[in-house]
């Protein structure tokens, strides 16, 4: 018997503005606005729902709460005795979440899966979330010089960059600056209000743009962030048993990769390579396998940009350029909007936020949005195949999805 079609029904995302803690609020109210309406947008008896999957990376770090598997449970009634687990991999514990959610209805155990990625961020002080933050990476061997672990680690693979290839910062600006714009128009997005100044004309102004560590500098970071996403899968026998639901989108293909937790591993590793994480390059080949299509049927991606110097990675991992020359496809406007392949319509992680344990569950919901042409100001127009490209650490786990319009 072959595996059966994983389909999306609908899925929500928090406004990525918000400040919860703010609020007074905590996990059990984020964990219940996610729940309650992602079953709302998806249309389902929530008592249908089989098992249910939670991402979350730094629950106890930044609020001392843990067990966040059993908290869709604390707050929606028809969720009580269901199965339901927590991921953690750091920044893709969210698409750990997906992946596990899919793996049970493609085995048979349930017909349909609500997937919820919660983090809470805002809790502690910058300099504390930073120090939290680096949890991500190997501990006692790398970073220890760092003020600020994630910058210092992206400005490494940054520097990698231009040692095999040469890197002009200014493409990192751009990045960002394209990133933040198309956030303007995210209903959802955290930087939607901020005032950005023109990072190609002030990219390299200590007093606009002051550096943060290494060549990374203010407008090169995502955000420290607030929220959650949550989305139901389903399988072909819940569709023909419930014929008024309709799916957003198809669940095509899926690629996952894990390497080891320190970054000079893996730039040693690559040394005579062509690709500086050929991990990351297999991984999105993966998902173009299993999903029977090429880079050319591709209308989009939704990539993990928590620098851009991240984003910059992906292109060429992408095969959107040859090894190292990212640049081109960014002179050339292949990645805004209307271009060849629109990267991060959404804003990304620098312009729409990054709840950590959220992202790839919020990625993969914008993929949904532009193949289903629900993405509102920020479509893709015509639409029909959308990837995601999330990772954890300095790309130790990186996972790719692609969508498809059915």
């Amino acid at each position: 018997m072959s595996a059966s079609n994983v389909w999306i029904l609908g899925g929500h995302q928090t406004d990525f503005a918000r400040n919860w803690v703010r609020e007074g609020k905590d996990f059990a109210d984020l964990t219940s606005e996610v729940v309650d309406a992602t079953l709302a947008s998806s249309g389902v008896d929530p008592t249908t729902i089989g098992v249910v999957h939670v991402g979350n990376a730094f629950g106890q770090l930044f609020t001392g709460q843990g067990h966040l598997g059993t908290m869709p449970a604390t707050v929606r009634e028809e969720l009580w005795g269901l199965p339901s687990s927590r991921h953690e991999a750091a920044c893709a514990s969210g698409s750990i979440a997906l992946l596990s959610a899919m793996s049970d209805l493609q085995a048979g155990h349930y017909d349909a899966a609500l997937v919820v990625g919660v983090e809470l961020q805002k809790s502690v002080p910058g300099d504390k979330a930073a120090e939290y933050l680096g949890a991500a990476a190997w501990i006692g061997h790398e970073g220890q010089d760092a003020t600020f672990m994630w910058p210092y680690m992206f400005s490494k693979i940054a520097e990698e960059y231009d040692r095999r290839y040469g890197l002009d910062l200014r493409h990192l600006h751009a990045i960002s600056a394209k990133n933040f714009a198309n956030a303007k128009v995210n209903p959802n997005a955290q930087t939607r209000g901020w005032d950005i100044p023109d990072l190609l004309a002030a990219g390299g102004d200590d007093t606009v743009n002051p550096p943060v560590e290494g060549v990374l500098r203010r407008f090169d970071c995502s955000q420290i962030t607030d929220g959650g996403a949550g989305l139901v899968l389903v399988t072909d026998a819940y569709l023909a048993a419930h014929p008024h639901v309709k799916p957003l989108g198809r669940l095509a293909g899926w690629g996952h990769r894990a390497v080891g937790t320190g970054l000079a591993q893996k730039l040693e590793r690559s040394a005579d390579d062509d690709y500086v994480m050929p991990h990351l390059r297999q991984t999105v080949l993966d998902a173009f396998g299993r999903a029977g299509i090429d880079l050319d049927s591709l209308d989009g991606l939704e990539t993990h940009d928590c620098f851009s110097a991240s984003e910059y990675l992906a292109i060429d991992h992408l095969g959107l350029t040859e090894p190292g020359a990212s640049w081109k496809a960014i002179e050339n406007g292949e990645t805004q909007i209307g271009g060849t392949l629109p990267i991060n319509p959404s804003g990304g992680l620098i312009g729409g936020g990054h709840p950590v344990g959220a992202s790839g569950v919020r990625m993969l919901l914008d993929a949904t949005k532009q193949v289903s042409g629900t993405a509102g100001a920020y479509q893709v127009e015509g639409a029909e195949h959308f990837a995601t490209l999330n990772f954890g650490g300095s790309t130790a786990t990186t996972v790719s999805f692609v969508v498809a319009r059915d």
